[in-house]
């Protein structure tokens, strides 16, 4: 059973069409990078809840969540309505492991993401823990069109502390543009254009991969990481790839 907490919303970002993020104001406890919260509104005499990934870094105020307005959803369409001010639940703990105590340090981490998993990983790089086990990190986000790519400044930021270690590679699906290869993640994976743009290759002895977002993402990747022999860690057992499935 949850608990959950009295928070304020701090400010709300409209990316593009139904992309949202929120900054909250909520007391919420420490959390590991890569955990998500349980947010919640009262409707209709119901406390609706829902997890989101935390895009802020744990020692970043506000919180942040990054989502996409489903119209149907019973909870999306009214947190895209809330304004600063505008009172939200925030469970009093996060969850989750996708975290980098499930990362197998080798030399290049790759992170996979579709849609709004972009922001999981975020919180990840603006902590140190990562820059410490990997030589590169090659960040992977595929999107339906360039208004999908958020988070341009912070990513900016993540490049400029960075340097040659990190490496930001988008994709589009129905838009073209000069600074985005163009195709599905996993399309550019098997025609090997993804690992051209990051100028490295996946094998078993140099690649961890972390695969968040859409469900068909995930199963055709890991099928083409199996294929090469490439494994689901566990922690019994330490692997090549872990995954967090969004929908």
């Amino acid at each position: 059973m949850n608990q959950w907490i009295e928070g304020r919303i701090a400010r709300k970002q409209h990316w593009s069409q139904a992309l949202y993020s929120l900054q909250i104001d909520a007391p919420l406890p420490g959390f590991t990078a890569g955990q998500y919260i349980k947010v919640a509104l009262d409707l209709d005499g119901e406390r609706v809840g829902r997890p989101y990934s935390l895009v802020n870094a744990p020692d970043e105020k506000p919180l942040e969540i990054f989502f996409n307005e489903v119209p149907e959803g019973p909870l999306t369409p009214r947190l895209s309505d809330l304004e600063p001010g505008d009172r939200i639940w925030v469970a009093d703990k996060a969850s989750g492991v996708f975290t980098m105590d499930n990362v197998v340090p080798r030399r290049h981490l790759w992170m996979l993401a579709t849609g709004t998993a972009l922001g999981v990983y975020l919180s990840m790089l603006k902590t140190a823990e990562p820059w410490q086990r990997f030589e590169r990190i090659i960040l992977v986000h595929g999107a339906r069109n360039t208004g999908e790519l958020a988070y341009g400044d912070t990513i900016a930021d993540i490049r400029e502390a960075h340097g040659a270690a990190f490496s930001y590679i988008p994709s589009l699906t129905r838009d073209q543009d000069d600074t985005a290869l163009q195709g599905r993640i996993t399309t550019l994976l098997a025609s090997g254009a993804l690992q051209q743009a990051a100028d490295a290759d996946i094998t078993a002895d140099d690649s961890h991969l972390m695969l968040c977002g859409n469900s068909a993402m995930i199963k055709e990747v890991r099928d083409w990481l199996e294929q090469r022999g490439l494994q689901r860690h566990r922690r019994t057992e330490p692997g090549h790839y872990t995954t967090e499935q969004y929908h």
